[in-house]
């Protein structure tokens, strides 16, 4: 079966085409900076080859029918005609309380997707506009949404609510339903996989390090806790999100500043997290070159970001009772080696011993404790679209054993 995943962001497509159930990669890429100056397609084939189509794309739906132009193409494509595409995977970042796992997408389902747009005015808009231009594009493929959120509503009510009262709960459904759901749910099943242990026995915390970041703690093999909120704002420092913040501070800023919640709301979102401390980048890798130069401001930067991931890692070892597993994963997970370092260090006293040989390795699946360990810490490379062609492909070869 030949199944297509898309993330669809607010200016860019992610895209990848699968056969399932061999998980075999016909081709991805990316199409950048939608219905802005520099627009492009960068494209790789199952072979490895790169290649890149720059041209005007005004919005999403002239995207995905670039992409697809390019998939079916003589010169470029794996595919004769787009008919041969089975199903659509999309990733949806917020569906509230309306789901808890992956759903075939009818009416109904982007109805309760539209509604929840209220709780992720920046990333649902988009995902909806993935689902509508395929269904015209597709009309007979069974399209999946898999949720962001979905994974997270497992965490039972005393840990997903807020102390606010009751009842704007109640009118509302404001509380806690944590994010990047995917990576924590690939993560943690495959490093039971790589471990050779049942994940329904494991207390497991999972790093998804990059510009958005989040912690998850996993009891028996279902979300606990994870530091992202009811918006991806909370948790974690991140590259332009100030992650944790003190309400009272928030509306003090905003005060003094004379600022309308719009701007504050921006202010927190785009302008904060390492960026505003450091006054460098969003950006990891430019902090730490100037870091490494004198500055101290990114040195703080880079210092904040590794001690507050290491707070949430002692606490979600005492949430769980004790910790198995840590696993490091996404962009800065995988790849930041001194943060990882920082991160760990000190953490000695939960029963981690690290193999000082394995520390620099990155991206890719890698061991970082010795064989006598208590805890075993490993990096993961996350794989966020192959997470979504299974569940669509479960979803879609179930739908058709019924049928």
């Amino acid at each position: 079966m030949k199944i297509i995943v898309l993330n669809c962001g607010s200016s860019s497509i992610k895209y990848q085409l699968f056969v399932m159930p061999e998980k075999k990669v016909l081709a991805k890429g990316l199409v950048e900076k939608i219905g802005l100056k520099g627009s492009a397609i960068k494209h790789t084939s199952g072979d490895g080859t790169e290649h890149k189509f720059e041209g005007q794309i005004l919005d999403h739906q002239q995207g995905i029918e670039y992409l697809l132009g390019v998939l079916t193409s003589k010169e470029y494509g794996c595919l004769n005609h787009i008919n041969e595409i089975d199903a659509v995977g999309h990733r949806v970042v917020h569906g509230a309380e309306e789901f808890s796992s992956s759903v075939l997408i009818n009416g109904e389902v982007i109805k309760a997707i539209e509604k929840s747009t209220e709780l992720a005015p920046l990333h649902n808009p988009p995902n909806l506009k993935g689902i509508y231009t395929m269904q015209q594009l597709l009309p007979k493929a069974p399209q999946v949404g898999v949720f962001d959120t979905a994974f997270h509503q497992t965490m039972p009510e005393h840990v997903f609510l807020y102390a606010i009262p009751y009842v704007l709960y109640e009118k509302y459904k404001i509380r806690r339903y944590g994010f990047h759901g995917t990576s924590h749910k690939y993560v943690s099943a495959r490093v039971c996989e790589i471990l050779g242990v049942p994940i329904e026995k494991q207390k497991i915390i999972t790093c998804h390090l990059g510009n958005g970041s989040s912690i998850t703690a996993l009891k028996n093999g279902k979300s606990y806790d994870t530091s992202m909120g009811m918006t991806p704002t909370e948790g974690l420092i991140m590259g332009t999100r100030t992650g944790d913040l003190d309400p009272g501070a928030l509306l003090f800023m905003s005060e003094k500043e004379n600022i309308s919640i719009k701007y504050t709301n921006s202010l927190i979102n785009k302008f904060a997290g390492v960026l505003g401390i450091s006054g460098v980048s969003s950006d990891m890798r430019d902090i730490e070159t100037a870091a490494g130069e004198g500055n101290h401001r990114a040195q703080l930067a880079l210092q904040m970001f590794a001690y507050r991931a290491k707070k949430y890692i002692g606490a979600y070892a005492a949430a769980l009772g004790g910790v198995d597993i840590i696993v490091f994963t996404g962009g800065i997970g995988e790849n930041d080696t001194e943060t990882r370092k920082t991160i760990l260090d000190g953490l000695e006293f939960l029963g981690i011993k690290t193999d000082k040989k394995k520390l620099d390795i990155k991206g890719k699946e890698t061991l970082l404790t010795t064989d006598d360990s208590k805890v075993k810490v490993l990096v993961i490379p996350t794989d966020e679209e192959l997470m979504i062609a299974k569940d669509t492909y479960e979803i879609a070869t179930g739908l058709h054993e019924i049928t």
